[in-house]
């Protein structure tokens, strides 16, 4: 059975490992790389775990029988406190397809329900058709907002969001 586990102090080498194994398996998925996070102090880590603190965002662990098998997060646009962004998912490719993913966000947008949050947004590489799919059956839409992908001119990501009650 999966469960979530918010991302703390306490399991923060497990976060550290699934954050790892997720940027290596799936590079064009986020905005940072492998390198630069495998790099990170101690206190780099312990920084991202204070932005997911619970009142700025949250982050949280899809758990698989004391094995992490995903991490969604979100934080609080510092500009409008009614709105937040889908951060850093992912899912190993051995449960995609299972439910991890619902979770996952459902977790996200639990939260940000409890915290006013009316939009949630994410980012998404224009490329990833699974992803973009997946997405738009949870409910998100494209708003219509491009920017360059960071680690790769060539690509572009795409802006979804979906209004929380």
């Amino acid at each position: 059975m999966i469960t979530m586990e918010r991302i703390t102090s306490e399991n923060i080498e497990l976060f550290k490992a699934v954050r790892l194994n997720a940027l290596s398996e799936s590079p064009s998925a986020f905005g940072s790389t492998y390198a630069r996070e495998a790099a990170f102090t101690q206190t780099e880590w312990l920084a991202r775990l204070e932005r997911w603190n619970g009142e700025q965002g949250i982050g949280f662990l899809a758990m698989d029988k004391g094995r992490g098998c995903g991490i969604a997060g979100a934080l609080l646009d510092v500009e409008d406190p009614t709105r937040a962004q889908l951060v850093s998912m992912w899912t190993a490719p051995t449960h995609r397809r299972h439910g991890v993913g619902q979770l996952l966000v459902g977790a996200v947008i639990d939260w940000a329900k409890s915290q006013k949050i009316k939009t949630l947004t994410l980012m998404v590489v224009s490329t990833n058709g699974p992803a973009i799919r997946f997405y738009g059956q949870l409910g998100f839409a494209n708003t219509g907002r491009t920017d360059p992908y960071p680690n790769d001119p060539t690509l572009v990501e795409c802006e979804m969001s979906r209004k929380l009650g």
